[in-house]
């Protein structure tokens, strides 16, 4: 037998991109699998996730043929033309019907990696003319998007923290330990972590819970979720009241923020946040003594009521203390396929039209997953009768959860672009499963941008596709083909040039567009360079500063007066001071390193090992509650209930209590192997969907009020 073949490729489960050599015998088997020690990004590192890949190639729950809803009500297995076909059929007769906007589109994570999805997922979303489009960004990220638009003119500027040179990195509400960076492609952050430390540098972390990185920290402050805007507001502050400030001279609006942040002094933080008024004073002091300093906040500053708030007193912490787009600071990519400067992602910003219940803000062109429910439910015209999703799960993913599941069920269509059957997937009428991920070519559109190194690596596919199976991108091509035949000749008469070049781009192969993309960027690049490049892939070397050139504000300036943001300052004053019920208890989410969002729960080296499915609570709320460590309890909200065990923990700040994300995969109609053994709810059953950051209509995850009962 031949010595299995050794090829290099790239771990596409979260935004970390480490590059992998993965050893292929003759008959397709995958191997051992090790971190890439050539790759100038991840430099050898990978974590436990890299070794689903082969366990989500093999898993008996994957499909691998699309599956149609009978007469009986039973979903069975078709041929592709069969299941295309009838999907477009349902999609665009409820479109005829009911106008294009009573067609829903939910986008999850996942699209974003995936070469194909991303080149060809935007383009279906636009021939399918429906305005009612949904993401995971608004549960995830919205705010750092509407203030890149608000500060350098585009929503995919986002500043990242120079990690291989900073004296300083402050994290606030983020765990990298745990997710390899998020908004903030980090790979290996434990090894940069230590040479953090080996140069005498400071990592200093803002959480309400004791995380894998706050461990790790030489500084952790605990903070009251939701009160975060508070100690952030009051960092702002204490830097302007230095006469310390340096923002550079392409930054205007300095006076205006001072005389708006006055009221937030560190006793203020101190009240709201927990954090100690002296602490607060001392940190401030040390952003502005650093040789360098970054700050960034994540998920627990983004997914709560003040979330375009928390991120904007970000990037001013960065901006005043002289450290945007400086070595060591905060800094923008040069990628190798700039989506940015080539106008390939759209700039972003608010527009006029609102969600129809309940007037919530739409962005970038999509409306805030929060609304997906009520449209759903509410009669009249506009009402949301048909859904498609695309690599997504809202119902355990977005807020109400439940509340999703049984609209639903009453919707007149819906379709799921997705490899499982799960929680979503469930309720469709047609399912087109995709290639698994070791069956593609992949490069990393997205998260070169947001990479802590300027790299470039294009991965061939490990192994071939199954001779039944279709790429994401053939079913999109496929399905955007089908539902304009499906919409008649009325509606073809009138498509327009710009949806005939839809088309065409549909027809076009990823790789294809990516070859194209790459040789006219402007660095002499090619699919074919990239593909011939050595191990690892092409590095372009550490980030360098880029502005104000690379600013896409019309006057290529930076004004940090931000209209939205300055006025509501007085509203969030009043909400990080209001008094809190007697009881109440503040749930946040936590990540774990083995955890893939709401998926790979059913990958057996993944969830081996002691369960982590707990309410974490701290011992003295327990005991104020007579509730036992390990029992069963009742969490309730405004919204719902839940029942899970919880665990006493003293990593958490006492009023804290946290549910990971994802979990509750017992729903009927869900065949998983791990359906009834892998224990868990969903924390989505008790978050709101009618509370949202009012400034952007993201979803509230963290900081959401709840009770305890134990349960015998």
């Amino acid at each position: 037998m031949t010595a299995p073949a050794v090829r290099r490729t790239s771990c596409t489960l979260c935004e970390a991109m480490c590059g992998l050599v993965v050893e292929v015998d003759e008959r397709g088997t995958v191997g051992r699998i090790r971190g890439d020690d050539a790759d100038p990004l991840s430099r050898g590192h990978l974590c436990p996730k890299a070794f689903a890949l082969p366990e989500i190639q093999d898993d008996p729950d994957r499909l691998r043929r699309p599956l149609v809803r009978g007469d009986d009500g039973e979903l069975r297995e078709a041929t592709w033309d069969e299941a295309v076909r009838r999907a477009a059929e349902l999609l665009a007769g409820v479109q005829r019907e009911h106008g294009d906007d009573a067609l829903a589109v939910y986008l999850g994570n996942p699209n974003v990696h995936s070469l194909g999805a991303l080149t060809h997922h935007p383009t279906l979303v636009r021939l399918l003319r429906t305005r009612n489009r949904y993401s995971a960004t608004s549960v995830d990220q919205l705010p750092h998007h509407v203030v890149a638009h608000a500060l350098y003119g585009h929503q995919f500027l986002l500043p990242v923290p120079d990690i291989d040179r900073t004296d300083l990195l402050v994290l606030v509400g983020h765990n990298p330990m745990a997710s390899n960076g998020s908004l903030w492609t980090v790979p290996d952050f434990p090894g940069r972590r230590r040479e953090l430390a080996s140069r005498g540098g400071r990592l200093v972390v803002i959480d309400p819970r004791r995380t894998e990185t706050a461990r790790v920290a030489d500084e952790h402050h605990f903070v009251r979720p939701g009160a975060d805007a508070a100690v952030l507001l009051a960092l702002v502050r204490e830097v302007l009241a230095s006469g310390r400030a340096r923002p550079a001279a392409y930054v205007d609006g300095a006076e205006a923020v001072r005389a708006a942040v006055e009221p937030f002094t560190p006793e203020v933080a101190e009240r709201a946040a927990g954090l100690p008024a002296d602490a607060v004073r001392a940190l401030a002091r040390d952003l502005l003594d650093a040789p360098s300093a970054a700050v960034h906040a994540r998920m627990g500053a983004s997914t709560q009521a003040h979330g375009v708030v928390c991120q904007w007193a970000t990037q001013l912490l960065n901006v005043l203390t002289g450290n945007l787009d400086r070595p060591g600071g905060t800094m923008l990519t040069t990628p190798a396929v700039d989506l940015v400067g080539r106008g390939v992602l759209g700039p972003g910003g608010f527009s006029r039209r609102r969600s129809r219940v309940r007037g919530l803000p739409g962005f970038g062109g999509e409306l805030p997953a929060s609304a997906l429910a009520e449209e759903m439910e509410t009669p009249g015209e506009g009402q949301v009768r048909a859904l498609l999703t695309i690599a997504g799960n809202p119902v355990s993913s977005t807020p109400g959860g439940q509340r999703l599941d049984a609209a639903m069920a009453g919707l007149d269509a819906v379709v799921c672009i997705d490899m499982y059957l799960n929680e979503t997937t469930r309720h469709a009428d047609v399912v087109l499963p995709p290639t698994g991920p070791l069956e593609r070519d992949h490069y990393d559109l997205v998260f070169h941008l947001l990479a802590v190194r300027d790299t470039a690596r294009f991965s061939r596919a490990l192994l071939p596709k199954d001779p039944g199976g279709r790429h994401d991108w053939e079913i999109a091509r496929d399905l955007g083909l089908a539902h304009r035949r499906a919409r008649g000749t009325g509606v073809r008469q009138r498509l327009s040039r710009a949806s005939l070049a839809l088309e065409t781009r549909l027809r076009t192969s990823p790789t294809r567009q990516l070859d194209l993309l790459l040789r006219t960027g402007g660095g002499r690049l090619s699919l074919r360079r990239l593909r011939s490049a050595g191990p690892g892939g092409l590095d372009l070397g550490p980030l360098r500063p880029r502005l104000p050139e690379r600013l896409r504000t019309v006057d290529r300036r930076i004004d940090l007066a931000t209209p939205l943001v300055l006025e509501a300052l007085p509203g969030v004053l009043a909400g990080v001071l209001a008094d809190r019920p007697e009881g109440e208890l503040l749930l946040v989410g936590r990540r774990h390193q083995r955890d893939n969002n709401s998926w790979l729960h059913n990958a057996a080296v993944l969830t081996r090992g002691r369960p982590r499915h707990a309410l974490l609570a701290h011992p003295d709320d327990l005991a104020a509650r007579g509730i036992a460590d390990g029992g069963r309890v009742r969490v309730r909200s405004a919204a719902g209930a839940l029942e899970v065990e919880v665990a006493a923990s003293e990593d958490l700040m006492p009023g804290v209590v946290s549910l990971p994300h994802g979990y509750g995969h017992a729903r009927d109609g869900v065949r998983l192997r791990t359906a009834t053994t892998l224990p868990g709810a969903s924390v989505n059953d008790v978050t709101d969907p009618d509370v949202v950051d009012p400034l952007s209509g993201n979803a509230v995850l963290n900081g959401v009020p709840v009770t305890l009962e134990p349960l015998g």
